[in-house]
């Protein structure tokens, strides 16, 4: 037998097809599987996931002739760092010894919120990276993930998700970086470089259109047209390829009736040919199975793995359902052809060999004591949660005045888990774990604010359901205090238990049970009010806005957040979040973003206002930068050149200020329906008291491109817009510039963010 593929000296390829050569069509197909292999004594699993994964095969069985995947060997329940380190070398070890070759698994694990291992740092949800507006911090934040999986000889993590928001009924708002696509790439592009620099595969979720299914159920239908995918819920997946993301993930819907798992179109055509992608595309859980039993459009698991093969599908996760025994028939009768065994084997063995994988005298890591959550971890997490609160309004009242009688009232106020996405480890699977304790250090509001406050605590009533409510409780302790912060919001967790998180659509974006309720109890004590919102999607507070002393906003913000939280209350730290995702005005259920065309806004031919209450990147600060004169190095912008644009910044106040210079783009006239204005530039601009600095951007003309009427992306000449501003609706400054010269297309090689530098002024 050749042992040109252990050579480390060839190239990838060459070792590759080396060993491809002497394999047998059933160790082949072994390497495009995946299992997630259940303890039965582990304990519970996600609700629909063991139902999903169905009876399993003796272990002995799966690991015969090889395996592509281990799925989350640490994910599934309370292993300390140590233990799971022991089970997983003792699975590598099992694997390597199972087939001829010694080719160990690749081993994977959630990290939306962190890496989701008992006793690991809970960082903030997703959706707070893109209040922070901080690609830097982000950055900085997927490179600890990635140090410390790979410490746990994990090879790939699953994240970040790119799906771009477009109904904040959904229930994965919260896993996502907001309703800009700009925002989005520009974030998880971040991201991807960090996880990817530690060493680890970064898997962007779910290509594509996901997000935009009808009425924001999970898994429904999407309508959706070409320049929309296009223009909309592409770019942030060219941003984050272009950052070096090696792994995709299939979206699990249909678009106008082709799923995606069984799109050729969408995960070869438009993945591999035109975007250039070279990496491994992983089939997100049971959605090649999917394919027979949700879409209807394979008549069995053997014809649904020939589909997904078909269309660029290299490896199923995280069973053997259709990839196992149904593909192997399948290729025994001719209805799979064994090219395309072959084509998706070459890369998920390039890719297990760009890991040392496939490298002579490779072994699985040792055990060791791992410290997952250490004081540099946390600190980070508090930097990002800090950055990432948003102040809504605020009528004076804020910062609270030290040590004032103050009421804490609402369900979110005294409890860890008003703290934690879906996805963090607790919410996701210590559910299932009654017993278990969070494994990290989290604070409650309570806790956080009585330290620096003369506390009075009560309930109110719970996030959902009213058998526990004792709203009185709450008035009488809201008409004793100076201040009532009342916090509500959302319980994360999965298919329905819980309010906020994947299968927790809502058909209304109202605060969930009697929140409202007990909201109003305490608004009529005449007591000054601040609420803060801990949630996973913006809600409708329309009722109640203006009767607000104040109002504030963490989406999940991690372990560190209670004490973030009360940072901002208490005036230690100057908030300097921004809103990612818009809140809704009154008339909550309408899906609407901030990224409309003239008659998507409000208009005189329809009595539904979609105004939001909070737009798009709002963000108050207890002290603001003052703005200068912004200007543009030219008037006349080439249509394949670009400008330089200049905001100067001045700190006049005697604290810290943090601005986020936000540059957007409106088309005065086109030849395709445009939003009114749309991101195309963001900076976050730190400022000591006294201190002055100047953002330039360096604008190219591409970042002006859409989707044209012929559905080919272009550059028109024409008159824009540059509007300058500290949020969609406070714009600072509107410059008109005339885009001249021919107009043109452009391709995905295309500039898709500004150069941006901050320097003195």
């Amino acid at each position: 037998m050749s042992e040109l593929w252990r050579n480390t000296a060839l190239a990838p390829e060459a070792r590759v097809a080396d060993l491809m050569a002497q394999m047998t069509v059933t160790e082949k197909v072994a390497q495009l599987t995946g299992i997630w292999w259940i303890d039965p004594a582990a304990g519970g699993m996600a609700p629909m996931l063991s139902e999903s994964l169905g009876p399993q095969p003796p272990w002995d069985e799966v690991v015969t002739d090889g395996l592509g995947q281990l799925t989350r060997t640490y994910g599934t329940g309370p292993l300390e760092p140590r233990e799971g380190m022991r089970i997983l070398a003792e699975r590598q070890r099992d694997v390597m010894a199972g087939n001829r070759f010694g080719i160990p698994a690749q081993a994977h694990e959630e990290c939306l919120t962190g890496l989701a291992v008992w006793r690991a740092t809970i960082y903030p949800a997703p959706l707070s990276w893109a209040a922070s507006f901080d690609p830097a911090l982000v950055e900085r934040m997927a490179g600890r993930i990635g140090d410390a999986m790979r410490r746990l000889d994990i090879h790939q993590g699953l994240a970040p998700v790119l799906d771009v928001v477009r109904d904040h009924r959904w229930g994965r708002v919260e896993e996502t970086l907001g309703e800009d696509p700009f925002l989005v790439g520009l974030v998880g592009s971040a991201y991807v470089r960090g996880l990817e620099r530690a060493g680890v595969v970064s898997t962007l979720k779910h290509f594509v259109g996901y997000s935009a299914s009808r009425a924001a159920r999970n898994l429904a239908p999407v309508s959706m047209g070409p320049r929309e995918m296009a223009d909309v819920m592409l770019p942030p997946f060219e941003m984050a390829l272009r950052a070096g993301a090696r792994s995709v993930m299939n979206s699990y819907t249909d678009i106008d009736g082709v799923p995606a798992a069984a799109d050729p179109a969408l995960l070869t055509g438009l993945l591999r040919d035109r975007l250039g992608f070279t990496g491994t595309v992983a089939a997100d859980y049971f959605s090649v199975a999917f394919l027979q039993t949700l879409h209807g459009v394979a008549g069995s698991l053997g014809e649904a793995a020939g589909l997904a093969l078909e269309a660029g599908i290299d490896v199923e996760l995280p069973s053997l359902n259709a990839f196992g025994e149904p593909l192997l028939a399948a290729i025994e009768t001719g209805q799979v052809d064994e090219k395309v065994i072959d084509r998706a084997l070459s890369r998920v063995l390039l890719q297990k060999c760009e890991l040392g994988l496939l490298d002579p005298g490779w072994a699985p890591a040792e055990p060791e004591d791992v410290d997952l959550d250490d004081p540099e971890s946390r600190a980070l997490a508090l930097e990002l949660a800090r950055r990432s609160v948003v102040l809504l309004s605020n009528d004076g009242t804020l910062p609270l005045a030290a040590g004032a009688p103050i009421a804490v009232v609402g369900p979110r106020a005294d409890t860890f888990e008003a703290m934690l996405g879906c996805y963090s480890f607790p919410m996701h699977v210590l559910v299932h774990h009654p017993d278990a304790e969070a494994g990290v250090a989290i604070r409650t509001v309570r806790e956080e604010l009585a330290g620096s406050f003369d506390v009075t605590y009560a309930l109110g009533c719970p996030v959902v359901g009213g058998e526990d409510a004792d709203i009185e409780a709450a008035v009488v302790a809201a008409a004793g205090a100076e201040v009532c912060v009342v916090v509500l919001g959302d319980e994360a967790g999965l298919f329905g238990n819980g309010t906020s998180g994947e299968g927790n659509d809502v058909a209304t974006l109202d605060l969930p049970g009697r929140q409202e309720e007990l909201l109003e109890a305490v608004l009529g004590t005449g007591t000054p009010v601040v609420a803060v919102l801990l949630v996973g999607r913006p809600y409708d507070l329309s009722r109640q806005a203006d009767r607000l002393a104040g109002l504030l906003c963490g989406f999940f913000p991690g372990e560190e957040g209670a004490q973030a939280i009360a940072d901002v209350l208490s005036g230690r730290v100057n908030p300097s979040g921004r809103l990612p995702v818009s809140f809704p005005g009154a008339g909550s259920t309408q899906p609407s973003t901030y990224l409309a065309s003239t008659l998507g806004r409000r208009t005189e031919v329809s009595v539904v206002d979609p105004t939001a209450l909070y737009p798009f990147g709002h963000g108050l600060s207890y002290a603001d930068a003052t703005w200068g004169d912004v200007s543009t190095s030219t008037q006349r912008w080439e249509t394949d050149g670009s400008c330089e644009l200049v905001v100067p910044l001045t700190n006049e106040s005697d604290r810290d200020v943090s601005e986020v210079v936000q540059v957007y783009l409106h088309d005065r006239s086109a030849s395709v329906v445009r939003p009114v204005q749309q991101l195309i530039g963001a900076a976050r601009v730190d400022l000591a008291p006294g201190e002055s600095r100047a953002v330039r951007f360096d604008l190219h003309a591409d970042l002006t491109s859409f989707t044209g009427r012929e559905l080919v992306r272009i550059v028109e000449p024409g008159e824009v817009e540059l509007r300058v501003g500290a949020s969609s609706a406070d714009i600072r400054a509107v410059l008109t510039l005339d885009l001249v010269g021919p107009g043109r297309e452009v391709g995905t090689d295309r500039v898709l963010e500004p150069t941006v530098s901050v320097v003195p002024a």
